[in-house]
């Protein structure tokens, strides 16, 4: 299996990747809070992680993917009190807007999707352990974590609790054991969702969400834990408090991986700036392939620019690609030659191009540098193809199957261009408007005598499955029964 480098944000370095468990890889990846559709900035980690989830099964490993759902917020609370409707209501439209919108970008399905109000008693549970080890107390019907109690606080994000303390807000509660203690539980609010529990009626706290569902469904152990940059404080640092703490495991998670953040303009994209864009709205002035390798074309722990001019330059680029799949669609159907030594040169180079491909990917999953053997191997593709063209007119299959494999394995992993390998596809006004220009260019051979001409179309129209029928009145097509 192809050895592996990560860039762990817990390090601070690129460390070589080594499983918990041989030949399996378990990433948890926090998920969107649904109260509004998804913007730009949601979708770069789940392409992010769709792609470090390609790769890592394409080179051998059993993948298991967990992404959570925050469904119970106060950001949904305020929506839905606003509307005048549940609580879940909200949650559900807009999961099922995000679910729209990353199909639409080719993102795969989670193997598992968490939501925080179906694992109420799996976040009661840890709480309450939390709660009996010491870590965590009870005021009035709120629970807090008390962050002095656990030695590694602060390792993630790089700050002390001094300066943390230092740079807390005034408007703390004074009622916590350090200004830096989070909740756990909140008691209940009227005009809130609630649930039953040792504390009282109340709802959970942000953080203590993921530290549940992960130990749930991954372990007390596991590989990945990815998202934004700024989810490293406070919400990773609370998440390794939780779990930690909890089961007495460190570490509980041996990658942390973060991207960074997408800019407009160079400015960071806020609601207050005008700047903030939403998936649906970009997808309807450019195509999903276009905004998701505009996603990859830089690498995911760099600051991404966003603008209409690079979108432009991502659409060029796929442009090119789509061409070269065309043509390797064209060779394909090729008659078979001989596998001469321009045959052989494209096999090299192309043998070539997906070792730097994985290099690149290998290298903690760089899309940017993986990029320019993918435009190499379109290129040589293109000459091959001209080549053909002007010559004589053969290829060699054998080649073209391997060239073809090989091309076919960066644009899947990248998750680009899959309808460009099924080839061009036409709608039903569209396949009956060319079947009437065939139709009319053999009658057109029939009228000036050319019977072999006409029959000859007629004839490769059968096997492709499609009759013609002449009669009085003229022409007609039909697609055969099965």
């Amino acid at each position: 299996m192809r050895e592996v480098k990560v860039f762990n944000t817990m390090t601070r370095e690129k460390e070589v990747f080594k499983p918990v468990k041989e030949g399996e890889a378990k990433i948890y990846v926090c998920g969107v809070t649904p109260y509004n559709h998804p913007h730009i900035g949601n979708a770069r980690p789940f392409v992010t992680w769709d792609v470090i989830r390609r790769y890592l099964t394409h080179i051998g490993y059993k993948v298991t993917y967990v992404q959570n759902f925050t469904d119970v917020d106060d950001k949904i609370i305020n929506t839905s009190n606003g509307e005048g409707v549940s609580w879940d209501t909200i949650a559900n439209r807009y999961i099922d807007s995000y679910f729209e919108v990353m199909d639409a970008l080719n993102v795969r399905h989670a193997d598992i999707y968490p939501r925080v109000s179906e694992h109420i008693d799996d976040i009661i549970a840890m709480i309450s352990r939390l709660v009996e080890k010491g870590y965590a107390y009870e005021l009035d019907g709120d629970v807090y974590y008390s962050v002095e109690k656990f030695e590694h606080y602060g390792e993630l994000s790089g700050r002390t609790l001094d300066d943390m303390e230092a740079g807390a807000r005034v408007d703390v509660d004074d009622r916590k054991h350090n200004p830096m203690d989070f909740a756990l539980w909140k008691s209940a609010k009227p005009g809130e969702p609630y649930w039953e529990s040792p504390w009282g009626n109340g709802r959970p706290g942000w953080h203590i969400e993921c530290s549940a569902m992960s130990n749930k469904y991954l372990g007390e152990e596991f590989d990945f834990h990815g998202g934004g940059s700024d989810l490293i404080f406070p919400h990773h640092e609370n998440e390794i408090a939780q779990s930690e703490g909890c089961n007495g495991h460190h570490p509980s998670v041996r990658y942390w991986l973060h991207n960074g953040f997408i800019t407009i303009n160079q400015e960071k994209m806020s609601k207050s700036l005008n700047n903030f864009f939403l998936v649906k709205d970009i997808l309807a002035e450019y195509s999903p392939d276009a905004l998701r390798y505009f996603l990859l074309s830089t690498h995911y722990r760099s600051p991404l620019d966003f603008s209409d001019e690079r979108l432009e330059e991502a659409n060029k680029s796929l442009e090119r690609m789509t061409t070269a799949i065309e043509n390797l669609l064209y060779l394909e159907g090729c008659e078979d030659g001989p596998c001469d030594e321009e045959a052989a040169e494209l096999l090299k180079k192309a043998k070539a191009y997906e070792e730097e491909f994985e290099e690149a990917m290998s290298d903690d999953f760089n899309t940017a540098l993986a990029g320019a053997p993918m435009f190499g191997l379109a290129k040589e593709i293109n000459i091959y193809y001209q080549s053909v063209q002007n010559q004589s007119g053969t290829v060699c299959r054998e080649t073209i199957a391997e060239v073809k494999r090989i091309f076919r394995m960066m644009t899947d992993i990248l998750g680009i261009l899959e309808q460009a390998w099924e080839g061009p596809k036409a709608d039903g006004k569209e396949y009956d408007a060319l079947m009437q220009v065939i139709l009319r260019v053999r009658q057109h051979c029939r009228d000036k005598k050319l019977w072999d001409v006409a029959d000859a179309i007629r004839d490769e129209l059968n096997e492709l499955g499609i009759i013609i029928e002449d009669s009085p009145q003229g022409a007609r097509w039909k697609k055969r029964e099965i």
